[in-house]
């Protein structure tokens, strides 16, 4: 949005700004923030920052926890929840001491994997395009206690709402896919979220209801690049979840919120690009993929349970990654099939068009480290020419549900727990180092998190499904 700090002053002035907001990324991909006032917003804060406790969001240990931000300038966008005129920009880490960029930044690494693809002289930039499934819901309960734990999701728009419901707009189960009004009762609200989107930057291709009869949407934006595509992606979340609080609802992301209906996916869409050419487009290549995309594809499934422990990072994860609900639990690609982790989208044949969705991720991943871990599985690809096809991962266009068991046994799956991925990134990652772009620190941070503060709480504490299976044992 402005490209010196002058700029950026005299936008204050002119829109009679009273705050400005400073938003960065935990290790967790969380958005916290600093709200300072506008007499402070000068020269001295762009070259000394904001102190702030990296150890409190998983950045750092105690013992060196402080940290730094600064405002990216061109980041900057008008907070369209607060009361008061409020500019907001996504901040850059630094160290305390030195004011050098913090590698283990989330944001950084992003940048650092884009900066390691370039001199690779492979391509120039990437280009990523998320989608975004979550679910809106009337009223949210939950409880974790020693004596009792529970949850409850309340949908009007659900069938088994249906006695609470007074004008028969009810959607089935599974049956939301682009449902119209009266059935789907969000369509003003999923308006709202697109206007605000467009005002702040974020350019969004479309939205609809989804086949999740409870209230599940989808937000698709446009391509992007890496970074950009980053700073969408909390954006998207941010205002999604400020639009539906304000009219009295709650949005969530976590993959899975409902046993037996559809989870919502954060799928992207990805290729690269040399001085404007799409290196993924071939006429003559399978599904108009070039060599250079085959070998891409060939590394991010190859790496791809390991990438999953950035791309899937919850326990909450491996409740959607499961047979039955268009969700990929196979490492195999295919032109259409939704099944497969890789799609080749028949509607994305040309040479402007041409790319590879994978989808498996969801909105629970960290997306600066996310999008740098499949961005690296693809450079790794492209570098050792990993070939696909001779690797066993396809193409496969047919329904392999309809497989038998022993056919299907041939396809490598994907990691089903949490622990399973965390095992995959430790015994494979070093495709993660290369260039410098993520560090072992990092990576030893995150699986030691995963391990212990996630996949843990949730192995040892007794589940609601136990007391009906076990109780009277």
């Amino acid at each position: 949005m402005f490209q010196n700090i002058e700029q950026a002053q005299e936008f204050i002035k002119e829109k009679k700004i009273q705050a400005v907001d400073l938003k960065y990324c935990d290790l967790l991909g969380r958005w916290h923030h600093i709200t300072i006032p506008t007499s402070r917003f000068n020269e001295d804060l762009m070259a000394r920052g904001i102190g702030f406790d990296g150890s409190s969001v998983g950045l750092k240990s105690v013992k060196a926890g402080d940290m730094v931000v600064i405002p990216d300038l061109s980041t900057g966008f008008i907070d369209p929840f607060w009361e008061t005129p409020v500019l907001s920009f996504t901040g850059k880490i630094l160290t305390a001491d030195t004011r050098e960029t913090f590698e283990n930044d989330p944001r950084n690494i992003a940048n650092s994997a884009e900066s390691f693809l370039r001199k690779t002289g492979i391509a120039t930039h990437s280009q990523w395009g998320p989608e975004f499934e979550f679910y809106v819901f009337d009223q949210v309960v939950y409880e974790n206690l020693m004596h009792k734990a529970g949850y409850e999701l309340f949908s009007y728009e659900a069938d088994w709402s249906s006695t609470n419901e007074t004008r028969g707009a009810t959607i089935p189960l599974h049956g939301g896919y682009h449902v119209a009004p009266p059935k789907d009762r969000f369509h003003n609200l999923r308006n709202e979220i697109m206007a605000h989107l467009e005002q702040i930057g974020v350019p969004v291709k479309y939205h609809h209801h989804e086949v999740g009869s409870s209230g599940q949407m989808e937000i698709e934006t446009s391509m992007m690049g890496m970074e950009q595509s980053g700073d969408a992606i909390l954006m998207i979340k941010y205002v999604t979840k400020m639009a539906a609080q304000a009219h009295n609802k709650a949005a969530t992301f976590m993959p899975k919120p409902l046993y037996g209906e559809a989870g919502s996916g954060m799928h992207f869409h990805q290729k690269l690009l040399k001085d404007g050419e799409n290196l993924f487009y071939d006429p003559d290549g399978y599904a108009c993929l070039s060599k250079t995309a085959e070998y891409y594809i060939g590394g991010l499934l190859h790496h791809g349970a390991a990438v999953l422990a950035f791309t899937n990072p919850s326990t909450n994860s491996y409740r959607r990654l499961v047979p039955g609900y268009e969700a990929p639990v196979n490492a195999f690609y295919s032109l259409g099939n939704r099944s497969a982790a890789i799609r080749i989208p028949k509607y994305a044949l040309s040479p402007e068009s041409a790319r590879m969705e994978f989808r498996p991720p969801d909105a629970t991943c960290n997306p600066y480290l996310a999008m740098a871990a499949m961005l690296m599985a693809g450079i790794d690809g492209i570098r050792n020419q990993i070939d696909p096809s001779e690797m066993g991962y396809g193409p496969i266009d047919a329904d392999i549900f309809s497989w038998t068991e022993t056919q299907r046994a041939e396809i490598k799956p994907l990691p089903t727990s949490l622990e399973a991925a965390m095992q995959a990134l430790e015994d494979d990652h070093q495709f993660l180092l290369e260039g410098d772009v993520f560090t072992e620190e990092l990576i030893h941070r995150w699986i030691e998190y995963k391990r212990k503060g996630e996949a843990d709480q949730v192995r040892t504490r007794p589940h609601p499904m136990e007391m009906s299976l076990y109780f009277d044992v």
